[in-house]
């Protein structure tokens, strides 16, 4: 069983973007990017997220900032929005007992960031952009010392299609794809948490720089694009 979404890309500012990448606003609008969300039990509880992403046309793919994955660049590391960028966002309740219900705006929430290339933050917000210092401050787990990691290798069983699949030329379209994991916690009633927070609220989005230029995906965007406001999160069904 999973949960798959389909994301837009943000249509503000479309017609600029299209003169500046040399192509037509329905070439942008053909950019396909699904993710899709499972739940794994090897090596340990994960919920594993992978992303496909199709570009229909060879002057998109030759500006597309995509960096080759390295176990060397494995790490964690902050700005990474600042370039092409594999986001996804969580929210629900504390099981600290701090925080019943969502509240929408107020609930706490995770972001998670990952590079094509290996590295990846995860943060933790108390609120709709709170704290506003920038970097965010990283997600801890429940012993408050250790930072939360990625994994992306994978379930073990195929690492390497998952962790080393480059550009590959299908149908006359360009497809890339990444897949990783974020461990999880089992909870009573079929839920799930990350570190202190409930899964109930999920909104993976990306981030893809071609050249100086980026354009951001999302299942639904706000308006402007903010991949932080929960109005447009969706409900996590695994």
């Amino acid at each position: 069983m999973n949960q798959s979404f389909t994301l837009c890309i943000a249509t503000e500012s479309l017609e600029q973007d299209a003169q500046l990448l040399g192509v037509t606003t329905d070439d942008l609008q053909r950019i396909d990017i699904k993710v899709i969300a499972d739940i794994i039990n090897q090596p340990v509880l994960q919920l594993r997220l992978t992303y496909q992403i199709t570009l229909p046309s060879h002057v998109l793919a030759s500006q597309l900032a995509w960096p080759v994955w390295q176990q060397a660049r494995v790490k964690f590391t902050d700005y990474l929005w600042e370039e092409t960028c594999l986001e996804c966002f969580i929210t629900g309740s504390s099981i600290s007992g701090k925080e019943s219900t969502i509240r929408q705006q107020t609930a706490p929430y995770i972001e998670v960031n990952a590079s094509p290339d290996g590295r990846y933050a995860l943060y933790k917000f108390k609120g709709y952009r709170n704290p506003a210092t920038l970097p965010p401050t990283p997600l801890y787990d429940t012993d408050g010392l250790t930072r939360v990691a990625i994994n992306w290798s994978d379930s073990v069983s195929q690492p390497e299609t998952s962790i080393k699949s480059e550009l590959s030329l299908v149908n006359s379209s360009y497809q890339y794809e990444r897949r990783f994991s974020i461990p999880i916690t089992e909870l009573p009633n079929h839920k799930y948490s990350v570190a202190n927070i409930t899964v109930e609220q999920i909104h993976p989005c990306v981030i893809l720089q071609f050249g100086e230029h980026s354009l951001y995906f999302a299942s639904q965007h706000a308006s402007p694009p903010d991949f932080h406001n929960h109005d447009y999160w969706s409900k996590f069904k695994l």
